[in-house]
């Protein structure tokens, strides 16, 4: 089997039992497909691609999760269908078991791409190790990629600077946002992209604002710019309760067509 698979499938976690602060994320896998369907804008990737008329891309709609510990088995099973997977989350939580059903599948190794406000090391939050706050920690104990880059980050504390060190993480801090311009990957890529990883002035629907995050531009330039196969992606952290006139919504529609577009492409 190649390890890379022309199809794509769109697949919707509903589960925030992780978050903390606020939940309401398992609201939008929903929300997204409304934005994307609702006909205010076209099917089209700025890089010409009609997501819904490309033959290898299919939305099988959500998984049911009745527990955290599903997640990972239904998403070995989805990738036996021969696929990649784009998400739509979802808390952060649910990286860690999609990740890690994604080393167990590809026998090449890849590279993460996280774009977040938050490093998500915690090695534990509120007493909870699988919390949305940790993902990360776990992914990089377990040595499930080859490397990890954190864009956005704007939330850190000694701690997760402590983790990011101990587990070799690429970080770049909003404040030195230009170090994007000489980003490169030298594997396979698995995009995460959580939401509060855009300024709140962009991204209000989310639970967690920080503010003097990305502009929608430069996650979009981010996701066209890059050069390497996607093997798989996450649309994370929307709060459809915390939405302005479904702004939010919209946005993650449309980093939706421009992340698939890029998997099709």
């Amino acid at each position: 089997m190649s390890p890379f698979p022309s199809k794509v499938s769109l697949v919707g976690v509903p589960f925030d039992q992780k978050s903390s602060f606020l939940q309401g994320p398992a609201l939008a896998p929903t929300q997204i497909r409304a934005a994307l369907h609702n006909g205010a804008a076209n099917y089209w990737s700025e890089l010409d691609v009609h997501i819904l008329e490309h033959p290898s891309f299919e939305d099988k709609g959500d998984i049911e999760v009745k527990t955290y510990f599903d997640i990972e088995a239904k998403y070995k099973a989805i990738l036996q269908s021969d696929t990649r997977i784009l998400t739509l989350g979802g808390d952060h939580s649910i990286a860690y078991p999609i990740i890690r059903a994604h080393a167990q599948h590809f026998s090449e190794p890849f590279e993460i791409l996280q774009i977040d406000a938050h490093g998500d090391l915690y090695h534990e939050y509120e007493g909870d190790k699988y919390s949305h706050a940790c993902p990360f920690a776990r992914i990089m104990e377990e040595g499930l990629t080859a490397k990890l880059t954190q864009v956005g980050i704007r939330a850190i504390n000694p701690h997760q600077r402590e983790q990011a060190a101990k587990f070799g993480v690429h970080v770049i801090e909003m404040r030195n946002i230009e170090q994007i311009k000489d980003l490169q990957f030298q594997h396979p890529l698995y995009i995460s992209l959580d939401l509060d990883g855009l300024d709140p002035a962009f991204a209000p629907g989310v639970s967690h604002h920080e503010a003097g995050g990305l502009t929608s531009r430069q996650v979009i330039d981010l996701i066209q710019k890059i050069d390497v196969p996607i093997i798989g992606a996450d649309i994370v952290e929307y709060n459809p309760h915390r939405d302005v006139n479904f702004v939010t919504a919209a946005l993650a529609a449309k980093l939706l067509k421009e992340i698939a577009g890029k998997m099709l492409g």
